[in-house]
């Protein structure tokens, strides 16, 4: 696979990531009453991933900037299928 001339994490159009810390990790999945089984997933070869050092089960924030919200939130597990 070719490497690509400038970092995704960085590019304008790539929401911001952030891996979650285990206390944020058991906060979250307590608040929404769902198991890590339960979350949308991210590969872990995903581009704008790669520099979190992210292991699979990790919980990945995405803040994305919204024209209504301001700003919306998601979560992904991090999954190798």
């Amino acid at each position: 696979m070719k490497k690509p001339k400038f970092k995704v994490d960085k590019h304008i159009l790539t929401p911001k990531h952030a891996k979650l810390g285990e206390r944020e990790k058991a906060q979250l999945l307590e608040k929404y009453h769902v198991s890590s089984k339960e979350l949308p997933k991210i590969m872990k070869t995903d581009s704008a991933i790669k520099e979190l050092g992210a292991a699979i089960g990790d919980v990945i924030k995405i803040t994305r900037k919204s024209p209504t919200a301001g700003e919306s939130v998601f979560y992904r597990v991090v999954t190798d299928v």
